[in-house]
């Protein structure tokens, strides 16, 4: 009994010991980042690098002196917008396939994953046309549309499963009792997929807050996402690599801070919605 006892201690030492190196591996390349955006040029290629070193903070303040700072609150609108109005459109639509009853919902539902499933570049030329035209290139009304394209089949493929695991009975106690449709959908289904509900947003804010390729195509100057406005510390005179380091931090930072605050409910609505209730 003994010995059993120490092999357990051996093994969950040893799984502790993984744990924390697999923690350290994830958030190596953030610390780093975060190392660098403290340092000066000088600092950041001395080798061997510095262990002990004063942090300045002249990057973020040089950082957020130039266009920078206006590409990232265009950033937060587009990415605040698109998920706002991908749930407001998206979660219904997922609603009314969970509740099909005739024939055609699994080839709808296919159509709406083939328009995630196709490479973004396919979708560049005919957007880049199409809002030449509409007078939508660089506007932050032609970035809401395009994520809104990717967003709405992301929240009707997440959210459809939690819909599915509610048995009907609940709204039709709800129409009993003089409920309408979507009083009953307002008041007692989307309650019961709050994590659900967290999951899928935060997972469209990720996608509109962390795109490259469209913001790069279909913006200029009016609607430069943080993103892009970080490739511009990038030029022929040299790479400014503290203030890139800088940007990318600020980047991470807000999605970061929200991922772990809201974490119970993300783990818990990416597994929710593949068990059967």
């Amino acid at each position: 009994m003994t010995d059993h006892v120490a092999s357990l201690r051996r093994e969950r030492r040893l799984l502790n010991l993984l744990v924390v190196v697999l923690a350290v591996m994830v958030m190596a390349p953030f610390l780093w980042l975060l190392h660098m955006s403290v340092k000066t040029n000088a600092q950041i290629f001395q080798f061997p690098p510095p262990l002990w070193f004063t942090p300045t903070w002249d990057n973020y303040a040089a950082l957020w002196s130039t266009g920078f700072r206006q590409s990232f609150v265009n950033s937060l609108v587009v990415g605040t917008s698109s998920t706002v109005v991908s749930m407001i459109i998206g979660v219904p639509a997922a609603y009314a396939l969970s509740r099909w009853v005739g024939r055609g919902g699994g080839t709808i539902s296919l159509w709406i994953l083939a328009s995630r499933m196709a490479p973004p570049i396919a979708f560049t030329i005919p957007y880049f046309l199409a809002y030449r035209h509409l007078e939508l290139l660089d506007t932050l009304t032609g970035l809401v549309v395009i994520y809104l394209t990717f967003n709405l089949s992301l929240v009707i493929w997440m959210m459809r499963p939690f819909f599915d695991q509610l048995p009907r009975s609940l709204e039709e106690a709800a129409w009993i009792d003089g409920a309408t449709l979507a009083q009953a959908f307002v008041r007692i289904i989307l309650p019961l997929t709050g994590p659900g509900l967290a999951a899928t947003a935060i997972l469209c804010f990720l996608f509109a807050w962390n795109d490259f390729f469209f913001a790069l195509i279909l913006t200029r100057t009016e609607a430069m996402t943080a993103p892009v406005a970080v490739v511009n510390f990038m030029n022929y005179e040299g790479w400014e690599w503290g203030r890139i380091a800088a940007g990318g931090t600020l980047i991470m930072l807000p999605v970061l801070v929200f991922s772990l605050v809201v974490r119970k409910y993300l783990v818990h609505g990416l597994t929710g919605g593949a068990l059967k209730g």
